[in-house]
């Protein structure tokens, strides 16, 4: 009874696919690209300590999303991917791949590099935001992503808080996490990412412990404002009644 057009539930630890619902259809997965951006940042084990500054360049000129960060913005390396992950914050991920080594070309070539290393045959990325629709994936193959990044002690920590403030001079800037679950007290998430565009739907990854399994949760093309939510909990109550 899941709303979600794909979606695919899998435990780690087995490997066992508990759950799959059209997972093998390729479709755009929006900003659950942040997830591939921050591991190539972090694999290129770049400074998180470096300033940098957010530039007309980063803008949106694709879908003018809005942005909490003005051009000129000055942050961290670790700040603009703290916004990606938490806030899912487009500037800050522009950000992290125009300052990556080479640039963005550069940083969408490791992401499609790793993609190979990680056996994801039908997953790509043209940037590092989401906000192209050609970023593609299976709901399978973002299971497996997210498993990779579920590794990385800083997306775990970064992704899964429920909000965070970041100083850029004397203003501070406040955000939520985009997933509202992360608040829940309820829900035990060592890992998490929503995402949206029109041609995507609502989509939401995260790693979870439910009735004592280590979980991937991938909700793919959901509509309506609490759908992906209501998948999850449909999840959860299904496992938990099992």
């Amino acid at each position: 009874a899941l709303r979600s057009a794909s979606a695919l539930v899998l435990d780690q630890r087995t490997g066992e696919v508990l759950v799959a619902k059209d997972a093998e259809t390729v479709v755009p997965i929006a900003s659950l690209t942040k997830l591939m951006t921050a591991m190539v940042v972090l694999d290129a084990h770049l400074d998180l300590q470096e300033g940098l500054r957010v530039e007309k360049a980063d803008v949106d000129t694709l879908r003018h999303s809005k942005s909490r960060l003005p051009v000129g913005t000055r942050l961290t390396r670790g700040e603009a991917l703290l916004m990606a992950l938490v806030a899912s914050e487009n500037r800050a991920a522009h950000l992290l791949g125009r300052t990556f080594p080479g640039g963005m070309e550069a940083c969408a070539e490791a992401m499609n590099e790793k993609a190979r290393a990680l056996g994801l045959r039908r997953t790509h990325f043209e940037e590092t935001t989401g906000l192209d629709g050609r970023n593609v994936a299976t709901a399978r193959e973002l299971a497996v992503l997210a498993d990779a990044a579920s590794h990385y002690p800083t997306i775990q920590d970064f992704s899964t808080r429920g909000e965070g403030e970041i100083g850029s001079g004397r203003h501070r800037i406040a955000f939520m996490n985009t997933n509202g679950l992360t608040r829940n007290p309820r829900w035990q998430i060592g890992l998490s990412k929503t995402g949206y565009l029109e041609e995507a739907g609502k989509c939401l990854v995260m790693q979870t412990s439910l009735a004592g399994r280590a979980l991937v949760i991938v909700l793919l093309d959901s509509w309506g404002r609490y759908t992906r939510l209501g998948d999850a909990a449909r999840i959860r109550q299904w496992l938990e009644g099992r």
